[in-house]
């Protein structure tokens, strides 16, 4: 027991020097020349075939869509900052993004609100709790200190209170925002995947709760039940793994997709969001995350991973079954795999 926790205060405590390096830079992440073809291609490919007969975990089995996924699916590619792109097995497969999404939800509305408004608005914190945790928001809650209940924007609280801060004169409007940005990160357009979205729709209760009960508190910005819609609708389109690191590959790139080249929010912003990926992007596993991995992180329940290297490259990938905590079993362990074989963790000596 006293391991794990000194595991656990060790990986935090990496996690926050890592967010105060991030927000501190203010600027691109500095350019060291990143991995060879030929090592990057070999790293792709070791983990691919060393994690392909993993079947371990389960799918997502309270989203109809994502319980009838096809677990022998398993794609990995990586893109790097400067445009290269890498790939092994299913890495075209589109699947439904869901949680990674709340990444570039955030990142507009950096973008739009500025970082003291989310601070004080939806908080940064990581909660130590379950993705959809109502116990975090009312933990969070602390009127001395002013800290905003919903926590971060990378749980379910935190990514509906930003949902609700999403411009728009209507819901049509903010869907249009929050895709054409997801869109602009991909550096292709994305579409909507109708069955996910109405499948969620019919079983989003808890969101809807949560929503309710941010606005007891003051801390939803929009009318509830059309920000549950838009928050539901965000997790709803479909992306590949190509199009994880192509997304996570323009965080890396300081905001500017090295694909498409098209400027998608400034450095200032992208270092932000990885700061708040390091701290809290597998929830409650996110200490043992940075542990093993050392970089960058975002899950999904539809099976997505997504990693970064700030300055370098970014890894996506795709197998749809979870472990206890929502994280893709294959995902975590060809990640880590990949980030050990070049050298990425950023917590290495020489880093």
């Amino acid at each position: 027991m006293k391991s794990g926790l000194t595991q656990r205060a060790r990986a935090w405590g990496a996690a926050i020097a890592l967010s105060l390096t991030l927000l501190s830079a203010g600027a691109a992440p500095a350019r060291e020349a990143p991995p060879g073809d030929q090592a990057i291609q070999q790293a792709v490919d070791q983990a691919y075939a060393k994690f392909k007969g993993v079947m371990e975990g389960e799918n997502a089995s309270y989203i109809p869509y994502l319980a009838k996924a096809d677990p022998k699916l398993f794609g990995i590619a990586v893109v790097t900052a400067d445009g290269r792109v890498f790939k092994a097995g299913d890495a075209g497969q589109e699947f439904p993004v869901e949680s990674i999404a709340k990444v570039f939800t955030l990142a507009r509305v950096l973008k739009d609100q500025g970082p003291d408004a989310v601070m004080a608005k939806i908080g940064v914190n990581a909660t130590g709790q379950p993705f959809n945790s109502v116990l975090a928001i009312e933990l969070n809650n602390d009127k001395l200190t002013g800290s905003p209940p919903a926590g971060n924007p990378l749980v379910n609280a935190g990514a509906i209170a930003a949902a609700s801060l999403v411009p728009g004169a209507d819901l049509n409007a903010r869907w249009k925002t929050v895709l054409d940005t997801a869109s602009a990160f991909a550096g292709r357009t994305l579409a909507l995947n109708q069955d996910v979205y109405q499948s969620e729709m019919a079983g989003n209760q808890h969101n809807q709760a949560i929503a309710l009960l941010l606005q007891s508190y003051d801390h939803l910005y929009g009318d509830p039940a059309v920000t549950v819609d838009l928050y539901t609708r965000e997790c709803s389109y479909n992306v590949s793994a190509v199009d994880l690191a192509t997304m996570g590959a323009t965080l890396a790139n300081g905001g500017t997709n090295p694909v498409s080249h098209k400027a998608v929010v400034d450095p200032a912003t992208s270092a932000r969001v990885l700061a708040v990926m390091a701290t809290a992007g597998l929830y409650n596993t996110s200490g043992e995350w940075l542990f093993k991995v050392g970089l960058p992180g975002k899950s999904g329940v539809g099976g997505g991973i997504l990693a970064v290297a700030p300055g370098k490259l970014a890894i996506g990938i795709y197998s749809s079954r979870l472990d206890a905590a929502g994280n893709s079993v294959r995902g975590q362990l060809a990640a880590q795999s990949i980030a050990e074989a070049l050298g990425l963790n950023l917590f290495a000596a020489g880093k």
